[in-house]
């Protein structure tokens, strides 16, 4: 019975991260048009921007909901490592991020400074924090 609740568990698990994964494509995608879209399929047109910001949002939004349950999919280590990452991730994110909001109201940033280098170095940085925990638990 253990061996088939065992089974039972990880096709959820499989089922879980096939959804985020299909959820977090959708939302690159949505995103993706919401940047270029403006440029590169309806002119600048507001109305259009602003759809597609808001289906952004709305992808986003289930984004999240997949992520939650994908976590309570995961097994009790898994979940730990997972939650140990993302601990780290928000670390980061809240220091560096309140760390370039101080240094650019004090002038010592550069204007050519790409924020977009920021939502990369925390995937960078939760990568890292990921393989960390995956080691020190193995």
């Amino acid at each position: 019975m253990e061996a088939r609740d065992e089974i039972g568990s990880y096709r959820e698990s499989n089922r879980a991260t096939a959804r985020l994964a299909l959820w977090t494509l959708a939302w690159a995608a949505s995103l993706a048009a919401a940047r270029f879209g403006p440029e590169l399929i309806w002119d600048e047109r507001p109305a259009a921007s602003w759809a597609a910001v808001g289906v952004n949002v709305v992808v986003g939004i289930a984004w999240i909901i997949a992520f939650a349950r994908f976590l309570r999919a995961l097994d009790d280590l898994q979940r730990k490592i997972m939650q140990d990452a993302l601990a780290v991730t928000l670390g980061v994110g809240w220091v560096g991020g309140f760390a370039y909001v101080v240094a650019d109201n004090a002038g010592l940033v550069a204007d050519d400074v790409n924020l977009a280098l920021f939502p990369t170095l925390l995937g960078v940085v939760y990568v890292v924090a990921f393989a960390v925990g995956w080691i020190r638990y193995r």
